[in-house]
């Protein structure tokens, strides 16, 4: 269905709207859909998976054949994923990841909630086992459930009213770059120009008539309705977005790992085992800071979304940020950390390079406009500069707030003073310490610190090359010292 209806529709949509164009298009989009269900079906019967005793194994293709196959100890997550339409018939998608990129993971779609349920159980306890000799099980014989569900512990949990006051920081006009979209299909039911300049300038001098007629309080009344619909509209958007993917979000500590689960339509269900969990990344925007709100992220080596981050807390005051921080194994910042800023040199060669690149525009646009206008280039040139001077003073004030320090076994990042943010990493689970020079950099003592962080980027940028140094040998002493062949098993 998912592969026929737009084709389908397409095809109506060609055929035209007439009376017999829409029987001839429903005839069409019923020889469309026939066809794909005839190959959706000839795929499904090619597709088969195998447990293993040491892995598992995926064979797909009508005319020619491909064979997955995936060891256990590669398997880094296990999540399920229902999107509106499988969801209705009862299927999920099952999707191992295996910290190679979503282009390279293994997915089977789909499976009924039951079986993937228990597909992801037994793949969790076959990577959990110590003994290699275990025989696999016959191929098609259903996995066995697990004999107790294993207990949960909720960390974070988000009910209607935390959704509403989240979705109304999270307004949006997405709204209004759609119906934009829309407008270039205009032309194809409507008798207008839509990219025709002087239609919308005679639009406008005959609206502005009557307009003028209102007076000046109606005219303030209907400046202030436009905007009112422009704030209703932006909230609406993002409450439905807001409510549809964190619908239901729980956040569980188990056995296993953390758990979590949200979505309105489509419903995901993850499990992060803490071991894999590689920084903590706390951030927030422009105006929820000021009402104290705060998300949190896990970098891992799977993927949510895309995205090499999942979100554990995306709407949270820091209180109820800290047992998450626990849990995973972290610990926030203490009053009396030793908190270390950039280099000022770095901090000059920013505002210097700045100072350039406005100092280009200006004399560009004043150019420009002295041939055309001559009497705005004073207004032009002096807004440019006007922006400069506003650019360079906040770079002055984000550089007091790029800090990093280090405790006994954490490196923590902080930046931004409208917004702050901050990652905190474990130093024995960084794989690499680099520290990067430009031109500039050599000459005025300062570096740019890369952190090889598993699933994710950690750099500290401008800081004193001494320091660089310092930071790079307390955090590659903390690496050497751990024998890592003692570890626990992943």
């Amino acid at each position: 269905l998912q592969q026929a209806i737009f084709p389908a529709l397409a095809a109506t949509f060609g055929i035209g709207i007439g009376n017999s164009g829409v029987l001839i298009g429903l005839m069409v989009a019923a020889a469309v859909i026939s066809f794909s269900t005839f190959l959706a079906y000839l795929a499904w019967s090619r597709l088969t998976y195998t447990v293993g005793a040491e892995d598992i194994r995926v064979e797909s293709g009508i005319v020619s054949r491909t064979a997955r196959s995936v060891p256990y100890e590669r398997i880094q997550d296990v999540s399920l994923e229902q999107k509106l339409l499988p969801r209705l018939f009862g299927l999920v998608s099952v999707k191992f990841e295996t910290g190679a990129g979503g282009g390279d993971d293994l997915t089977l779609t789909y499976l009924t909630s039951e079986a993937g349920e228990r597909l992801r159980q037994l793949v969790r306890e076959r990577r959990e086992e110590a003994e290699a000799d275990q025989s696999a099980p016959v191929a098609g014989e259903e996995p066995e459930p697990r004999a107790a569900e294993e207990r949960a512990e909720a960390l974070f949990a988000m009910g209607p009213r935390r959704l509403l006051i989240f979705g109304l920081f999270e307004f949006s006009l997405a709204v209004f770059a759609v119906l934009g979209g829309l407008l270039q299909y205009a032309e194809t039911f409507l008798d207008i120009e839509v990219w025709d300049v002087d239609f919308w300038r005679d639009l406008a001098a005959e609206q502005g008539g009557w307009i003028l007629e209102l007076g000046l309080y109606a005219q303030a009344l209907g400046a202030a309705l436009g905007l009112g619909t422009v704030a209703l509209i932006g909230s609406a958007t993002g409450l439905v977005r807001t409510f549809s993917r964190e619908w239901g979000f729980l956040l569980e500590r188990t056995s296993r790992g953390f758990r979590r689960r949200r979505g309105l339509f489509t419903r995901t269900d993850v499990v992060m085992p803490i071991h894999r969990v590689q920084a903590l990344r706390i951030d927030t925007q422009l105006i929820r800071y000021r009402f104290g709100w705060h998300s949190a992220r896990f970098i891992s080596l799977a993927q949510d979304a895309g995205s090499s981050s999942h979100v554990v807390a995306p709407f949270a005051k820091m209180e109820e940020l800290a047992p998450i921080v626990s849990a995973a194994g972290f610990r926030l910042p203490r009053e009396d950390a030793e908190w270390h800023r950039a280099s000022a040199a770095s901090r000059t060669v920013s505002l210097v390079i700045e100072a350039l690149v406005f100092l280009a525009i200006a004399a560009f646009a004043g150019s420009l406009i002295a041939r055309n206008a001559p009497e705005w280039t004073v207004p032009a040139v002096a807004l440019v500069l006007g922006l400069g001077v506003l650019s360079a003073g906040a770079t002055l004030i984000a550089w007091r707030f790029k800090r990093h320090a280090l405790d006994a076994d954490q490196i923590m990042v902080r930046s931004g003073f409208l917004s702050p943010d901050s990652t905190i990493a474990t130093r024995v689970k960084l794989h690499s310490v680099e520290i990067a020079q430009g031109p500039i950099a050599r000459r005025l003592g300062y570096a740019t610190l890369h952190l090889g962080l598993a699933g994710g980027e950690l750099s500290i940028p401008g800081i004193p090359l001494e320091r660089a140094r310092e930071v790079r040998a307390r955090i590659l002493e903390t690496i050497t010292a751990t024998d890592f062949s003692r570890l626990e098993s992943a």
